[in-house]
């Protein structure tokens, strides 16, 4: 039964604010891509001229530089104040560098004003998904947390089109007014949180148990206190926090290394946040340009259309694969969108060189289809389970701090793809794809080895399957030393 088969408005209201908090991920996607567009801008390079090259890389970089340095105390605050006090931090700090940006045309206050905006970006990008996660009706969970990093290329899109509007201007305002704009998405996550309720995981931990059970009364069953599913997820949530409660050091880093189970999430967390720059989709993402230069596109109309359709292209399949993760399973995505990419990047490689040495024209064109391919693959897993799928492995103690570590980790591979690319790309060429190529056969290899199936399983079901010992290749899940599968104090839900 769906959960709007009746009139339902406490659950109206939560998606409604969930929606909402999804700009939390538009406002990353925008602030990651802005530097890119403002750079096209003639009055946004006059505003740089005179700063020597390591000046103008800082400025450059900024955001990735705050981003990286707030992960970590995003997660304290996440799990001491609070999810929804630390997305308020975070969007507020937003606002407020946006307006610096705009309002001084100087380059080390508007640095630091950027470094100030990748913290924010940090705070609401550890603390946005957990909300969403730990706030969600159970039958559409995985969807909206799925719909998280889908919603990223709306931020791309979003500051392309609003540079790509202002380029007539003739002085300042031309590079400014997409400062300014910056406030937007965080501004909607500030609405966000006049409507979604505090995470009732947070509640029960910090001892709230009375308003915990009232928010999943009003937002999951519309008021009714006897509902059974409301009663089922209280009293699971109940049982998991207090059992991790019990043990003092739960919370701590150190209860990462506590069992084989807590390592194995440290290291799918890990390999997430290298997986998610490092599986040749950091080319296409941040050296375009000169890979469409390489096969014989070199107007600039010609490249815009290509980047414009691509982002495009990105956010119809990221949306498709937040919609469809549920049905076929994580594991099932993970494998077949990592093997699809390995075919198509392997074939862009091979036409790239037919064309660099051999000269054949066809050959050239072909590898932008299968550049597309390649996204489309990677978007269909990659994008919405990036965040998801740490959200939903990681029990409730933990989950601030390994979406920290997997965000931290992405930052620091996204540093490498921002820096060693371009170098790399233009002493290899098209060779430089077969490096990618390599890391996707080891990413397939590592996926189907660590990577277990979440699909069907609450929360708290989840972090349980990580006691188990192997992964069972017949439903994708982990079975128990004796081969029985772990479906105890499971909630099943009606879809």
């Amino acid at each position: 039964m769906s959960p709007f088969s009746k009139a339902d408005d406490g659950l109206r209201s939560l998606n409604i604010g969930i929606a909402l908090m999804l700009a939390a991920s538009a406002t990353s996607g925008y602030n990651a891509s802005q530097i890119n567009s403002l750079l096209v801008l003639p009055e946004f390079t006059k505003f740089l001229s005179g700063l020597n090259s390591n000046a103008t890389g800082l400025i450059i970089a900024a955001v990735s530089l705050g981003a990286f340095l707030s992960f970590i105390p995003a997660s304290y605050v996440a799990d001491r104040l609070g999810r929804r006090l630390c997305v308020s931090m975070g969007a507020t700090l937003c606002i407020i560098a946006a307006i610096l940006q705009f309002a001084f045309e100087h380059h080390w206050v508007y640095f630091g004003a950027r470094v100030a905006m990748g913290a924010g970006v940090g705070f609401s990008q550890t603390a946005a998904p957990l909300l969403i996660a730990e706030t969600a009706h159970p039958s559409q969970r995985r969807t909206l947390t799925g719909l998280y990093n889908a919603v990223w290329f709306c931020g791309s899109i979003t500051a392309a089109a609003i540079t790509f509007s202002t380029l007539s201007m003739k002085n300042s305002w031309s590079w400014r007014v997409p400062c300014l704009l910056q406030i937007l998405f965080p501004s909607l996550q500030l609405v966000a949180l006049s409507i979604i309720p505090e995470s009732p995981r947070w509640l029960v931990s910090k001892n709230r148990k009375g308003e915990a059970l009232a928010m999943l009364t009003r937002y999951h069953a519309n008021g009714n206190m006897h509902n059974k599913l409301v009663q089922d997820e209280y009293d699971q949530i109940c049982a998991s926090i207090n059992a991790e409660t019990d043990q003092k050091s739960a919370s701590q880093w150190s209860a990462f290394f506590k069992s084989k189970g807590d390592m194995h999430r440290l290291t799918i967390c890990i390999l997430l946040g290298f997986m998610q720059e490092w599986t040749g989709n950091g080319v296409t993402s941040y050296y375009l340009p000169p890979i469409l230069g390489s096969v014989g596109i070199n107007a600039a109309t010609h490249q815009a259309a290509v980047n414009i359709s691509l982002q495009v292209w990105n956010l119809i399949f990221a949306v498709a694969g937040a919609s469809t993760s549920d049905k076929y399973g994580r594991r099932v995505l993970w494998l077949c969108a990592t093997t699809l990419m390995i075919i198509f990047l392997s074939t862009a490689t091979v036409m790239a060189g037919l064309f660099a040495e051999v000269h054949i024209l066809e050959a050239g064109i072909t590898v932008v289809p299968m550049l597309f391919l390649f996204c489309a693959a990677y978007d269909f897993a990659y994008m919405p389970l990036f965040i998801a799928y740490p959200a939903e492995i990681l029990p409730f103690q933990l989950r601030a701090k390994g979406l920290a570590v997997t965000l931290t980790t992405d930052s620091l591979a996204c540093f490498f793809n921002q820096y060693v690319n371009p170098v790399a790309f233009s002493a290899l060429r098209w060779r430089y794809f077969s490096i990618y190529v390599g890391c996707l056969v080891i990413v397939l290899g590592l996926v189907y080895l660590f990577f277990p199936e979440t699909q069907g399983r609450s929360l708290e079901e989840v972090a349980r399957i990580f006691e188990s010992n192997k992964i069972d290749d017949s439903e994708g899940v982990l079975s128990d030393t004796d081969g029985s599968k772990d479906s105890s104090f499971a909630i099943k839900y009606e879809e």
